[in-house]
């Protein structure tokens, strides 16, 4: 007995199936159309919130614990790791957020464009009956953006997009990112602790001492839920690419019909050939190489 997707499969080798004929040409990109942004009123307060979060655990750190610090160097070294931390995580979150993460042309799935592949035999392409598009392989629609996404991971609504070809570079470093500066909240608020301790209250800080107090619990809330979220999300997103295998596609447990590489060569394809000081930048795009993304082989 042929499982569902099997019979999905036999149903898309129908000719009739593409039904080319229902689908508009897509529309014309122009240059005011350039950037992406996905307009989900959940994603846009998630994304509006990390950033909150992130200036919150900026003021604390900055102005209630670093500023009334006695040594300079102290303050000075943690404030500029802290500080650039902060800066690379805020704008990997801004690329993760903005950059196409590789959709599909929509409405592609039209007769001149299935034309020009000149498929050969044995071949077959597949339609998304959602957005009238062609899926390339390891594509998935997202209901979100509501597009297919070549190598989609999952939507995410904390950077308000999905993660995917394109984009998972800047999602990987902005989990760690995160991760390092949680962290780094984590130990100076334990110094900073004992700092108060040893001195007087009235003199480890700028503000009230409750007031000190709340502001400090807060951000050690703060900084352990997000460490352990980030880096458990850091983790996962690095195991995925060095398997090659995308969360939804494990947990669907889709055959592979792709080639296998290294995982040596799963980390290049996503962050950029060759290894260099630019796989922890969020400013430098990664060349993912050159792939035939519009058909399967059968």
């Amino acid at each position: 007995m042929k499982s569902p997707a099997h019979r999905t499969r036999d149903i898309e080798r129908q000719a009739g199936y593409l039904k080319p004929e229902h689908c508009a040409p897509p529309p014309p990109r122009n240059g005011s159309d350039t950037m992406w942004f996905i307009r989900d009123g959940c994603g846009i307060v998630c994304g509006v919130i990390t950033w909150f979060l992130v200036f919150y655990a900026e003021f604390v750190v900055v102005f209630v614990m670093l500023l009334p610090a006695k040594n300079v160097v102290y303050s000075l070294f943690n404030g500029v790791i802290f500080n650039g931390l902060a800066f690379l995580a805020l704008a990997s979150h801004a690329k993760a957020m903005c950059t196409d993460p590789g959709a599909v042309p929509k409405g592609n799935a039209t007769k001149e464009f299935i034309e020009s592949l000149q498929l050969k035999p044995g071949q077959v392409v597949y339609k998304c009956p959602k957005c009238c598009s062609i899926k390339p392989d390891r594509a998935h629609h997202c209901s979100v953006c509501k597009r297919c996404i070549k190598k989609m991971d999952h939507h995410c609504p904390w950077v308000n997009n999905c993660v995917g070809e394109n984009n998972q570079k800047y999602f990987v470093l902005f989990t760690m990112y995160i991760a390092l500066i949680s962290f780094h909240a984590l130990i100076l608020v334990a110094f900073h602790f004992v700092f108060c301790i040893e001195e007087d209250w009235t003199k480890c800080s700028n503000f009230s001492p409750p007031a000190t107090v709340i502001l400090l619990i807060l951000l050690c809330f703060e900084g352990l839920l997000f460490l352990i979220f980030t880096a458990v999300m850091f983790g996962t997103q690095v195991h995925s690419i060095c398997t090659d295998e995308t969360g939804i596609e494990q947990l669907k447990k889709e055959e592979r019909r792709w080639a296998k590489k290294s995982k040596w060569m799963n980390m290049k394809v996503v962050f950029g050939h060759p290894f260099s000081i630019a796989w922890l930048s969020p400013f430098a795009t990664p060349d993912h190489g050159k792939a035939d993304l519009y058909q399967y082989i059968v």
